[in-house]
């Protein structure tokens, strides 16, 4: 049996990335305050028993933070990105990866990562958002 493609026709926002927190004032001042990503509103949430979707933009992508009315009983895995399968972290790409780091270990984030330089021209560093999810960023150049 072969099975054939299907030919995906992308929308004008071909990606977005839903996280379930448990804490919206939290995620807020992390991926909004912190980050710097633009809120462009809230809205509610239609399944899972109700809730609260704020929609930040991170560049072209959209970030959606969805706070239930009850939290979900089962968690991520947690740890690094290595110590599960399936969506471990999300990257974004930063002209300052030192700076970002350091300013979310001043705001008293876990520092997964410190900034290191991988290979010349391309240094990351990773943290933890409010909810213990691993956030990495990268700088090339």
């Amino acid at each position: 049996m072969t099975i054939e493609p299907v030919k995906v026709e992308l929308g004008p926002e071909p990606v977005a990335i839903g996280i379930v927190i448990s804490d919206s004032d939290a995620s807020l001042a992390f991926y909004r305050d912190l980050l710097g990503m633009t809120h462009e509103g809230d809205m509610p949430m239609p399944v899972g028993g109700g809730g609260t979707m704020h929609r930040l933009r991170c560049g072209p992508t959209l970030v959606k933070l969805v706070s239930f009315d009850t939290n979900p009983e089962a968690k991520a895995p947690g740890g690094g990105f290595a110590d599960g399968l399936g969506y471990r972290y999300i990257t974004i790409n930063v002209s300052n990866v030192a700076d970002t780091v350091a300013a979310c270990d001043e705001a008293g984030h876990q520092i997964l990562m410190k900034a290191v330089e991988l290979r010349p021209g391309v240094s990351i560093g990773m943290v933890a958002d409010p909810d213990g999810n691993v956030v990495e960023f990268i700088q090339y150049g």
